[in-house]
């Protein structure tokens, strides 16, 4: 008869399955679009403009509420909540495969950006339900999932569009929503712990004000203008409510953003390797599909199919996973600061030399590989920084206002990828333009080393949101 300690061990095993399926799910919906918007654009008959609020209100949705869930699951249990979004996304996934017209398929879109929530209540749920020794490898691999998920999604998107029709991105996304509310129904545990307080409403009124405003400029900076009145006026609005939302939290007991835990050292570089990451990955999530896309006749490029052009990214994606994973064991034998600081030279290492080399399938495979790894090790290196800075009870809420710095560290990687690819004219792109991009992605990675440096000292005495410090480590509190 298993003893009391095994059933707990089967359950945690159990409830990590689960995680792992809807972030996976999540993430691969994420970008399962992005080869085949040009495909949207024409079944819909859209103009260019338009489609591109498919990822657009993703991107908004995602950010808005992820903090606001986040926030929801410390108060109301992280179970109760992650099922309700789970429920909202499938419905978000049916929606979009039976949309009729580009404004149906958007506002499917919307919907499904609640799903950026899955990742910090997933990685608050395993700090509850997993001892302490198992949680640096669990939270590993739930942040895998993220990234290797987002890789996948091109390659799938790739052979959904190439091979049968586009509405069968959003079949398999509600097929693998149905999965992960059925798994995580029946394994992730009741939560155990609550925080108190109320909800801060102005708070997220203010944030989610201001994430729309500094995110919609970045998307259509590249179409309006970077100097054009809209696009400034939107940052300057942006600007203004951040300002506003500072001076609130300060004098709410049971703020949103905790302002004093932001600026702790060891957490506002956690926040700002999420941000560069987001920057970083974006690049060659643009990049390298496109160049392999380009006709040889050009003289850059390799004439590939969608498909191929995923597949080339495939083993870079595959890296992802087991690096994650080993985020624990490094910092147990060279110090916590060392597979943040240690990933981010392997994407500087990649970036490099796909600046120097990228006339050949091989090169695109080989130095992605260096790079996905890296990115598990910094994908996997955040919320164990996290969950050694904040207490219990925010774990859900610190979580997602990393995943907010990610997300809006993509927006930002894709308005400057845009603006590189839109100055290179109406012709064919020159080889000028993917060095560039290459180089922009090892710059990131170049400040991810500095950041990576200053993330980890003075973790365990971080500030908490009561003004105290944190004084115990993960250990401590198992």
């Amino acid at each position: 008869m298993a003893t009391a300690q095994e059933r707990s061990d089967a359950g945690g095993t159990r409830a990590l399955v689960a995680l792992v399926v809807a972030v996976f799910g999540y993430a691969l919906m994420q970008t399962v679009v992005v080869p085949a918007l040009k495909l949207l654009q024409v079944r819909l008959h859209a103009t260019p403009t338009t489609s591109a609020w498919i990822l657009t209100a993703f991107l908004l949705s995602s950010a808005v509420l992820t903090p606001l869930l986040g926030r929801l699951g410390d108060q109301l249990g992280r179970r109760k909540v992650t099922l309700a979004v789970l429920v909202v996304y499938a419905i978000g996934m049916a929606g979009a495969a039976a949309a009729q017209n580009i404004g149906e398929l958007i506002a499917a879109r919307v919907l499904q950006g609640a799903a950026l929530a899955l990742v910090p209540l997933s990685m608050a749920i395993l700090r509850e339900a997993l001892p302490a020794k198992r949680l640096p490898f669990a939270m590993g691999l739930v942040s895998g999932a993220v990234g290797a998920g987002g890789g996948a999604g091109l390659i799938v998107g790739g052979l959904l569009a190439d091979h049968l029709s586009w509405r069968y991105l959003f079949v398999l996304g509600t097929a693998v929503a149905l999965v992960s509310l059925l798994l995580a129904a029946l394994w992730v545990p009741t939560s155990t712990y609550t925080a108190s307080g109320g909800m801060d409403v102005p708070g997220a009124v203010l944030l989610a004000g201001g994430l729309v405003a500094v995110l919609l400029a970045l998307a259509k900076g590249p179409s309006w203008g970077w100097s054009s009145g809209r696009v400034l006026g939107l940052f300057a609005l942006g600007l203004v409510l951040f300002v506003v939302l500072v001076a609130v939290e300060r004098s709410r007991s049971d703020a949103l953003l905790d302002i004093g835990e932001l600026s702790n050292r060891p957490m506002l570089m956690t926040h700002t390797a999420a941000f560069l990451f987001g920057a970083g990955s974006y690049f060659f999530y643009l990049a390298l599909p496109l160049y392999a896309q380009l006709p040889k006749a050009a003289g850059v490029g390799f004439g590939s199919t969608i498909t191929v052009a995923g597949l080339l990214m495939l083993p870079g994606m595959l890296a992802v996973v087991p690096a994650s994973m080993a985020v624990g064991r490094i910092a147990k034998a060279l110090g916590p600061r060392w597979p943040l600081a240690g990933g981010w030279v392997l994407f500087a290492v990649g970036s490099v030399l796909l600046v120097l080399a990228h006339d050949q399938m091989w090169q695109h495979a080989v130095f992605y590989t260096i790079i996905g790894t890296g990115t598990g090790l910094v994908i996997g290196s955040l919320p164990k920084l996290i969950a050694d800075i904040v207490p219990l009870a925010r774990t859900g809420t610190a979580n997602g206002i990393n995943n907010i710095a990610r997300t809006v560290g993509s927006a930002v990687g894709t308005a400057l990828a845009a603006a590189i690819i839109a100055s290179a004219g109406t012709g064919p792109l020159p080889d000028s333009t993917f060095t560039s991009l290459f180089w922009l992605a090892a710059a990131a990675a170049v400040l991810g080393i500095a950041v990576g440096l200053f993330a980890v000292r003075g973790a365990a005495t971080a500030a908490a949101p009561t003004g105290e410090l944190v004084t115990q480590t993960t250990e401590d509190r198992h």
